[in-house]
């Protein structure tokens, strides 16, 4: 971490996070919508019918609040905190997407959209795009990664079912950037009847803010329920990291309470000291890219540079402003688990509590198994289980070479 009197930052001044990161950085074309998007959620963001809208779905369509279950027999296992995890796996569509296409949904719809586009690199974010977009009857197309339609068909066969288009990205890598890319320029292209779903914290202002403020119910609930039922505050809070929509929700609420550690999980893939890892934090430098300021894998001209993970949702280059800043202000730390740390957390935590959990997920759980037995009994972690691993199932397999029918 450097420059640790940094501002904290909760809420961005001009679209800038710590003075510097986040801004707009596109191509003139995209101005305009984006100082109408920028205006409707300043708009409706604290309008009561609005937030009756979505609050009404997030209850009776995405199955909102999630439970917060108390992990008896990690806790007992693992010896030291006691571990609780927001189980964001439960939602309906079977992550925490739900609750960001929600909240954009609706504001697409009081822009006069009849169309949605969108991103996605393990197809959660797809699969919550296109169910919110056949509910508000709109077309929908998804711009997805080669590589990763072949690691995710499962996810691509949903987004299909429920009326979508998905355009599998041969540009580049063929992963997450790539589709990000991609989704971009179709919008540059059409953004008279479209609106482009960004799903994570990332892309020029207002996307970091909108993200968060429709991905906040996460900690808004565990804050309540953990305080309902211990009276107290989490000691830390873990999450993991690619973009960092999940662990944007997890920490927001806690960002203004200084006793609770936040721990953001970046995927490390082989090694934080190898070529193949999606560690950004921990191993990027700041630069320019997908419309916003932040930490990026660059090489030393600022080309981005090829990610890995085994987890496609983690595999990002970059991480959404707010995280750099808070980064930076050292408020919160963001540590690094490597692909064989995080499949062993996906066995661990099936065996442990009958949680099949996404692998994106389990690089925070593995995360968890170390920093649990070295706090004391009475403390406690509320750990984000941010999708459900059945997507993962077969990938996990092929890891550990064992044959299975797709």
């Amino acid at each position: 971490m450097t420059n640790k009197q940094a501002k904290i930052t909760t809420n961005p001044v001009d679209g800038r996070y710590g003075e510097v990161y986040g801004g707009q950085y596109v191509p003139e074309a995209l101005m305009p919508e984006l100082e109408k998007v920028t205006k409707v959620f300043n708009e409706l963001k604290d309008d009561p019918a609005f937030n009756r809208e979505f609050n009404d779905l997030l209850q009776n369509y995405a199955n909102r609040p999630s439970l917060l279950y108390y992990a008896k027999n990690m806790t007992e296992d693992l010896g030291g905190a006691q571990i609780y995890l927001k189980r964001e796996d439960l939602n309906h569509t079977g992550a925490h997407k739900i609750n960001n296409v929600i909240g954009q949904g609706i504001l697409a719809k009081h822009l006069g959209k009849k169309r949605l586009i969108a991103e996605t690199g393990a197809g959660q974010h797809g699969v919550a795009t296109a169910t919110i977009a056949a509910l508000l009857g709109m077309e929908c197309e998804i711009y997805m990664g080669q590589v990763d339609t072949e690691r995710q068909k499962l996810n691509v066969y949903r987004m299909e079912l429920l009326g979508a288009k998905v355009h599998a990205v041969t540009s580049g890598s063929k992963v997450l950037k790539d589709a990000v890319n991609a989704a971009l320029q179709e919008w540059a292209r059409r953004s008279d009847d479209t609106f482009y779903l960004l799903g994570s914290a990332v892309g020029p202002a207002p996307y970091p803010e909108m993200v968060k403020h429709f991905q906040s119910v996460i900690s808004k609930e565990s804050k309540k329920q953990l305080q309902e039922r211990t009276g107290k505050l989490p000691d830390a809070v873990v999450a993991c990291v690619g973009g960092g929509s999940n662990a944007i929700g997890s920490f927001a609420e806690y960002i203004a309470e200084p006793s609770v550690r936040l721990i953001g999980v970046e995927a490390a893939g082989k090694g934080i000291h190898t070529k193949q890892t999606a560690a950004t934090v921990e191993n990027g430098s700041v630069g320019i890219f997908h419309g916003m300021k932040s930490l990026f894998l660059q090489n030393d001209d600022g080309q981005i540079d090829p990610v890995y993970s085994i987890s496609a949702g983690l595999d990002y280059p970059g991480v959404g402003p707010e995280h750099t800043a808070l980064n930076e202000s050292g408020r919160a730390q963001y540590v690094g688990i490597t692909d064989d740390e995080a499949v062993q957390a996906f066995e661990y935590i099936a065996k442990e509590e009958g949680i099949i959990a996404a692998i994106e997920s389990c690089h925070a759980i593995a995360y968890v198994e170390k920093l649990a037995p070295t706090m004391r009994k009475d403390q406690i972690i509320v750990c984000t289980l941010s999708g459900r691993g059945d997507k993962d199932v077969a990938s996990i397999a092929k890891y550990r070479g064992v044959k299975i029918d797709e």
